[in-house]
């Protein structure tokens, strides 16, 4: 590390231009590219996968995305003359729009259904010819705003489907804006210079930046969700800061001793450096431990979200140096340059609030751990209630015109129609067309479902499918019994008594099928991602009391942030408050992507924290001071990376798209709870009533194990002094020490 550091500080206008570089080139292949995203939810193999398959195979005609254009006349019917005229004027217009296929609207002899029974709500279905990925936001802004055009006195016309909800898509920028402004905020409090507030900040724009065009680019090559790259970007801006933070509260340490300005610098690299490197480490294992599901959909954001922490670390280590060679002293305010030069190098203080909180925590360890064990289990108790599933556009915030049309379609016709189910079949003979021909009434007749349509055959007649519009919305349990109900009560006698292939699909067996498929495998994971951070953290620390505890602290954050998100999203409080829809479920992927990243992130402060008391500890072997000092001497600079992480995971929520409000309400519990409940009360606690035993390693494990260090001991660095410790001890051996 300290080699690079020299690199970039000897060539620190050849190391900003390689970033910029980096970031320009990226960007540029990116745009010239496109982008290419793909939210494939269907696992082959699975019920809903098989229906999806044989319906591609089947008919050429259906790979195009569906979206509605929904009409409603409160004070007469849509079978009014001018309502008539000027709703099949307007989707006549509509079908010439480029990158539609068809229209099909409720007037006319073939028309089914699309009317509601008090004649006062209609819909038409408009197919597109690409899929919803492939359909640009320009074409899709043309159905909608043709549509609405059509709105006037006594008609409401509103448009739902995925290619409508493109167009409420808000922009990132407001919440990237936001989430960066407060950061500098509080980085400016931290540091007191403008200087070396905006460092960290422009080295993590320059990485996310860069990041953010690779998976643009990544998208051409695999599947990647299309909020990979929000994800990424919060992910990445968060830790981005972080990492810096670090290191330039270290590079500040070393000038306030009297370093110069590259030596500071390098120090600064050489130790807190591969601290960051064995931090972000730490982020990228957890998140590579979501490809052991073999999820093609799940790959594509954990190598995404893993490339953003890479060059986030990468700048950190490299483009963070440089900078702070070119701004020399500036990094000190101006009060911290002047006292320097009056009175010469100065050693840390650990007085103040941290070092009182601190000796606080260790004169009363079991009732603090207590009460933050506590805290912990009663957020945690809403996890217990989670419920998987798809939420649809009626969560979608109430003034969003997908919104609108999905309640209007609801009250006109039933939830059901919202989201219907598949039942698609591949034909060998007669026999099964006899067979097949006969499955609407026998469907009709099941519990659950509403309506059902008649068997629409393939132009070789070796596949057909019927719709089966449930009596419950997509969301609901209900509905998922159904699909349970078809499954493995009502089809199977039918394929019994023939070669039919009958498969149930549709966007409720999607998601019921995703859900558990990522249920099944989740043990798996875990035990994965648990078993590879205890594993670095028992190289790096020696001992197997802190990865043990480390695990128990990850899980806690995890369960209690997920708890708040069960009660945001799932229970609707302050749901609609925030802008983010109505309650309903939280989505199947979520679950394995929020383990990931947060055990990652729990990891960090872990590592920072443990590992300033583990160099105390080797240089003393006392453990309460051990403890003492760590939590002293990172509790400010870890609470301030928790409140810079916390203000751009919130600002997130201003995207106003519900996935990404469940990820940035879910990071910012996790950290909240992990810097200021876990790392300042509880595991400082339990460090305190463990003594010696928080670094005891069997021997012959001890010799066995490959060595690494985290943190080179910072050998510029007088001992720290703590309140209440005698003189003479703050220079006598270790060994000499009461311990």
């Amino acid at each position: 590390m300290a080699a690079i550091a020299r690199w970039c500080l000897r060539h620190r206008l050849a190391a900003v231009l390689i970033w910029l570089c980096a970031l320009g080139g990226a960007a540029a292949a990116a745009g010239f590219a496109g982008s290419a995203y793909s939210n494939d939810y269907e696992v082959p193999g699975t019920e809903s996968g098989r229906a999806g398959e044989l319906l591609q195979a089947g008919f050429k005609d259906l790979g195009g995305d569906t979206g509605t254009v929904v009409w409603h006349t409160p004070g007469s019917t849509v079978r009014d003359a001018g309502v008539e005229r000027t709703m099949t004027r307007t989707l006549h217009t509509i079908g010439a729009l480029p990158g539609v296929g068809d229209v099909a609207g409720p007037y006319g002899t073939s028309a089914q259904g699309q009317i509601s029974a008090d004649g006062r709500t209609a819909y038409a279905t408009v197919t597109f010819t690409h899929r919803a990925g492939e359909i640009p936001p320009e074409q899709a802004r043309a159905l909608v705003d043709t549509a609405r055009a059509a709105a006037g006195d006594g008609l409401q016309v509103e448009t739902g489907g995925t290619a409508a909800a493109l167009t409420e898509a808000p922009s990132v920028h407001l919440s990237e804006a936001v989430g960066v402004v407060v950061a500098g905020a509080v980085l400016f409090l931290a540091f007191g210079s403008l200087a070396a507030s905006l460092l960290p900040v422009a080295t993590a724009l320059v990485s996310v930046g860069t990041a953010y065009a690779g998976i643009v680019l990544l998208g051409h090559v695999m599947t990647v969700a299309d909020f990979a790259p929000m994800l990424g970007m919060l992910v990445g801006l968060g830790v981005g800061i972080d990492y810096a933070l670090f290191i330039v509260t270290r590079h500040r340490r070393g000038l306030r001793r009297g370093l110069s300005v590259a030596e500071a610098a390098q120090n600064a690299v050489a130790t807190t450096g591969r601290a960051v490197v064995f931090a972000g480490a730490t982020v990228c294992v957890a998140l590579l431990g979501m490809l052991v599901l073999r999820l093609g959909f799940l790959d594509g954001v954990a190598i995404a979200a893993c490339l953003t922490v890479v060059l986030t670390v990468a700048a950190s280590v490299t483009l963070l140096p440089a900078l702070l060679s070119f701004i020399g002293m500036r990094a000190l305010s101006r009060r911290e340059r002047r006292r320097l030069a009056e009175h010469g190098p100065q050693r840390d203080r650990t007085t103040g609030f941290a070092a009182r909180w601190s000796a606080f925590v260790e004169r009363h360890p079991r009732l603090l751990g207590a009460a933050a064990a506590a805290v912990m289990a009663l957020l945690a108790v809403p996890t217990l209630s989670l419920h998987l599933g798809t939420s649809d556009q009626g969560n979608s915030p109430a003034g969003t015109t997908t919104r609108q049309a999905y309640d209007l379609l609801a009250d006109g016709f039933g939830p059901g129609v919202n989201g219907p189910l598949t039942v698609a079949a591949h034909l060998d003979g007669a026999d099964d067309r006899l067979a097949l021909d006969g499955l609407p009434s026998v469907l009709r007749g099941t519990d659950g479902v509403a309506s059902v349509t008649p068997v629409t055959y393939n132009g070789s007649g070796d596949t057909g499918f019927i719709t089966v519009v449930p009596e419950s919305a997509p969301q609901s349990q209900r509905t998922s019994d159904l699909v349970d109900r078809l499954r493995q009560d009502v089809l199977p006698p039918v394929g019994d008594t023939t070669s039919l292939r009958i498969h149930v699909g549709g966007v409720t067996a999607s998601y019921d099928d995703f859900a558990e498929i990522i249920i099944g495998k989740l043990p798996l994971f875990v035990g994965v991602v648990v078993a590879l951070g205890c594993l670095l953290l028992l190289l790096a620390f020696r001992s197997l009391a802190v990865p043990l505890k480390a695990a128990v602290m990850n899980v806690a954050a995890v369960a209690a942030s997920f708890g708040v998100v069960v009660a945001v999203f799932q229970w609707g409080w302050g749901s609609e408050l925030l802008g983010l829809g109505s309650a309903g479920p939280v989505e199947p992927f979520l679950p394995v992507i929020m383990v990931s990243v947060l055990f990652g992130l729990s990891m960090d402060y872990q590592v920072f924290l443990v590992g300033r008391m583990y160099e105390e500890w080797l240089e003393t072997g006392d453990n309460r001071r051990s403890v003492r000092v760590g939590l002293t001497e990172t509790g400010r600079v870890i609470n301030s990376a928790a409140v810079i992480m916390i203000s751009v995971f919130l600002a997130f929520v201003l995207s106003g798209d519900r996935v990404i409000a469940m990820f940035g309400i879910a990071l910012a519990a996790a950290v909240a709870l992990d810097a200021f409940v876990l790392r300042t009360l509880l595991v400082p606690a339990l460090m305190h009533l463990l003594g010696g035993a928080n670094w005891w390693l069997p021997a012959r494990l001890d010799r066995l194990l490959p060595r690494i260090s985290i943190e080179l001991p910072d050998r510029t660095a007088p001992r720290a002094k703590i309140p209440g410790e005698r003189a003479d001890d703050a220079g006598r051996p270790a060994e000499q020490r009461v311990r």
